[in-house]
């Protein structure tokens, strides 16, 4: 018999990896990387432009990681840098046409997905889920950052 922890990460991590393969197998539809997805979605939410250091927080990636991922997005002709005097690490990332054109779809597969996944959960049953796993992810960060008596 599981325990409430083995069934809860076993479902977590399930339902994670059918992301990514969804966000895999859509983006190459469109000849980019699924994981390219998650950062076009945050950039698209900010016309003002995103520091790199926003886009690792809203993200929940390292700087490493974004900087990899911003540089690729960059080459592709999705995102742009614009900084003021050349101080580059002051600079702003916006999507180009072509990334909000990206971003869109990312967005219209991903209200599709919610919708078909979702489809038998009522607007309350739904909230509930939602603000259930965001309490959940909040308590956990705090638990990783400040360890378990």
């Amino acid at each position: 018999m599981l325990t409430r922890f083995e069934m809860f990460s076993s479902v977590i991590s399930g339902i994670n990896r059918y992301i990514q393969k969804i966000e895999r197998d859509e983006m190459v539809k469109y000849g980019y990387k699924g994981a390219y997805a998650q950062y076009l979605v945050a950039l698209c939410k900010c016309d003002e432009g995103m520091t790199m250091s926003k886009l690792c927080e809203v993200c929940d990636k390292d700087k490493a990681a974004v900087s990899r991922m911003v540089t690729e997005l960059v080459q592709k002709d999705l995102v742009v840098k614009k900084t003021q005097d050349n101080k580059t690490y002051k600079g702003r990332l916006f999507l180009t046409d072509k990334g909000r054109e990206a971003a869109g779809f990312v967005m219209n597969k991903a209200r599709k997905a919610v919708f078909e996944v979702g489809g038998e959960l009522s607007d309350k049953e739904r909230e509930i889920l939602y603000k259930s796993l965001e309490s959940i992810s909040k308590n956990l960060k705090r638990v990783s950052n400040e360890g378990i008596e």
